[in-house]
């Protein structure tokens, strides 16, 4: 959530200075990502694994989307080098953390679900020797 928060702070001085044409545009878009990113990490932070994983896929990706965005702007030298790469920089850590939060998601649940080995006929477990 820090990670996020501080990209989020950084972007919000940059979105003051944006160009009219696309402050009220895309980068109102970008700033409505950001706050969805967040409300969908703190949702996740408080829900069991199972309930998790959605929000952490959502927020994945609204960050993808964000990112293209946000690329829009510095290809339309809305957004300066220096601007972008420290942004970017953020974004890509957070992307690395999410993905990993979402495989523990996955390996958590994947080993809740998974079946205890039974019994066979001979009264060992399946796998033993």
């Amino acid at each position: 959530m820090r990670k996020i928060k501080e990209a989020y702070l950084i972007w919000h001085g940059y979105y003051k200075e944006l160009p009219k044409e696309y402050r009220y545009s895309i980068g109102l878009r970008i700033d409505t990502l950001f706050v969805e990113i967040i409300e969908a990490i703190a949702a996740a932070t408080f829900l069991s694994p199972e309930e998790k994983y959605p929000y952490v896929r959502l927020a994945i990706k609204k960050l993808d989307a964000l990112k293209v965005l946000l690329m829009i702007l510095w290809e339309t030298k809305s957004i300066d080098d220096k601007k972008y790469i420290a942004l970017s920089v953020k974004l890509e850590e957070i992307g690395q953390n999410l993905g990993g939060w979402s495989g523990q998601i996955v390996s958590q649940n994947a080993k809740q679900n998974s079946p205890k080995s039974a019994p066979s006929i001979d009264g060992k477990r399946t796998g033993e020797k």
